[in-house]
């Protein structure tokens, strides 16, 4: 993460952390090389049925396998990985006297291999590294190759994780997560069901946005953060549009990486501490969440940096000439809600099955999110509720 160390002449010094990224059609055939160089010899291969079903697990297979590597699979998990899950896929990982994590698969594929990792230095339960650099000795080498283009968990220093007792997600964040090695081959996004391609690229986008206007942006993030919210814009649409296009593929995979760098480092915001909470309870699909939120924690953060939000709405395409500063925030609101239509997404939390009821227990629960805390304007409970209440 960021961390100000100052400020001399110049302005304050900040710090950057990512992994060596490997990015091209055909890249997954990198994937025993990279492994290799990391001195492994027995890798768990991480991964979920539908990118198993596809045939992406079995290619890395044969690439593991072809440079003399003894890999074991495990597809143990769902989407929004399970506490549960995590520590049943450290057993397969105990059991085989692996060395190395491997991931071909999407957000929630990475984040497990994460949480296995995690397990296999530092022992304990999943659950007890919530926070930020609560893991204190360095997890075996994690090389990834992402199925989706949005969560970026094969660049950042988050992980999430569902707390099956209390239904709620937890956020685990330090740099003993950003994995070794990103392989992003786009053939892999081609398979992917439209409606995740919806969700995933959604979910880019929030990341950019509250990456660029979070408190610990920084000039090393603020391009990666535009970036990712253009590629979005030009992208996302037309590779729903056009799912065989290397183009609009590529656009997306790009969009992800340059939203990954910027918020790995930046860190996020509102939007995210609370649709952790709701995709915790109910096991929702995170980027849809993200949608149905974002156009209201954006008009409530505009108000505190309109500037920032100027600059984002150029992003999204908007022809900022015409508008002001003070304008920019319900216009770029209106264009990510336009956008999430567009995708099919639903516009409010009642569609999607949440109840009122709910909402304070979300609200309580959001601010002990680690997303809150870069928030640009201060949170509390009832500004919390009331974005719950004006999202529902």
């Amino acid at each position: 993460m960021v961390a100000s160390l100052g400020r001399p002449p110049g302005g304050a010094l900040t710090k950057f952390v990512a992994p060596e990224i490997l990015l091209g059609m055909g890249a997954l055939s990198e994937i025993g090389f990279a492994v290799r160089r990391m001195g492994a010899v027995r890798p768990l291969l991480v991964s979920d049925p539908g990118v198993s079903d596809a045939g992406w697990a079995d290619e890395a297979l044969c690439h593991l396998r072809g440079v003399g590597l003894l890999p074991t699979v495990w597809t143990g998990l769902t989407p929004n990985p399970k506490d549960v899950e995590v520590h049943a896929g450290f057993t397969v990982y105990q059991e085989h006297e692996c060395d190395v994590l491997v991931v071909v698969g999407g957000g929630s594929c990475i984040d497990a291999a994460k949480g296995i990792a995690i397990l296999a230095s530092n022992g304990g339960r999943i659950l007890d590294y919530e926070g930020v650099d609560k893991v204190v000795r360095p997890i075996p080498p994690i090389v990834a190759a992402p199925s989706t283009a949005g969560t970026a968990s094969d660049l950042s220093q988050f992980a999430v994780f569902t707390d099956t007792a209390r239904h709620a997600k937890v956020t685990l964040i330090g740099h003993a997560l950003v994995p070794d090695i990103s392989i992003t081959d786009p053939r892999l996004l081609m398979t992917m069901p439209s409606w995740l391609t919806g969700t995933t690229g959604l979910d880019a986008l929030t990341h950019g946005i509250e990456a660029f206007v979070s408190r610990a942006s920084s000039c090393l993030t603020d391009d990666y953060a535009l970036s990712a919210i253009s590629l979005v814009h030009r992208h996302l649409l037309m590779s729903l549009e056009q799912p065989d296009s290397v183009e609009h593929r590529l656009g997306m995979a790009r969009a992800s990486m340059s939203a990954g760098l910027a918020f790995s480092n930046a860190l996020l915001g509102a939007t995210h501490a609370i649709s952790h909470q709701l995709g915790g309870a109910l096991d929702l699909p995170h980027g849809m969440l993200n949608a149905v939120l974002l156009p209201h924690v954006i008009r409530y953060n505009a108000e505190a940096v309109p500037d920032r939000f100027l600059r984002v709405a150029t992003a999204l395409g908007l022809d900022t000439d015409r508008i002001s500063s003070t304008e920019a925030g319900e216009a770029a609101a209106a264009a990510v809600t336009e956008l999430a239509t567009c995708l099919g997404v639903p516009r409010r939390l009642r569609d999607i099955d949440v109840r009122r009821e709910w909402l304070p227990s979300f609200a309580e629960t959001a601010l002990q999110d680690a997303c809150i805390t870069t928030n640009p304007r201060p949170v509390t409970r009832e500004h919390v509720l009331a974005l719950l209440e004006a999202a529902f």
